[in-house]
């Protein structure tokens, strides 16, 4: 009997531990610096968190299994079209997902936009510990605006965020 008891308060100990878990990464807000690190782009290009201190720059966490990232996907898109020769720099970066099935993606959706594909979250948790679509606009290196599936942003609020920055 007294085994029994011990037994299951050791289960409920280790319970109750799972609950508290911390969960891991940075939590990065507005003000904050954008983090050291460098990624390859599936165009051969490297970026680093160097080069999106420098102006405006527009850093996007994804995967393509989130409903959320798919509605916000095709305004980013968009975006990239629209501000990239204006000197925004645009990074796409996965959370956790491969080259193979996020180049399936671009391909049946007609994107253009380089990305990095991370199997990890090594590159994530230097930003955030959870969610995704996480966007970050940032000028100079620090962060403007976060954006993240509470509520997913509409292309307009995007758009507003990168030319406050511009201008």
């Amino acid at each position: 009997m007294k085994s029994r008891i011990v037994v299951l308060l050791m289960m409920a100990g280790l319970f109750c531990s799972c609950i508290k878990e911390k969960q891991t990464g940075a939590d990065l807000v507005v003000g904050d610096v954008v983090p050291d690190f460098t990624v390859v782009m599936s165009d051969g290009s490297e970026v680093t968190g160097a080069q999106l201190r420098e102006g405006v720059s527009c850093i996007v966490f994804f995967t393509t299994a989130c409903p959320d990232c798919r509605q916000v996907l095709p305004h980013l898109q968009r975006l990239r079209d629209e501000y990239h020769s204006q000197g925004v720099r645009f990074a796409f970066i996965s959370r956790e997902e491969g080259a193979e099935s996020i180049q399936q993606y671009w391909m049946e959706n007609g994107y253009t936009m380089p990305f990095s594909a991370q199997t990890d979250r090594y590159i994530y948790e230097l930003f955030a510990a959870s969610r995704v679509p996480r966007i970050y606009i940032c000028r100079d290196g620090l962060i403007k605006s976060i954006f993240t599936d509470s509520p997913t942003p509409s292309y307009e609020e995007l758009a507003a965020a990168i030319d406050i920055c511009i201008l």
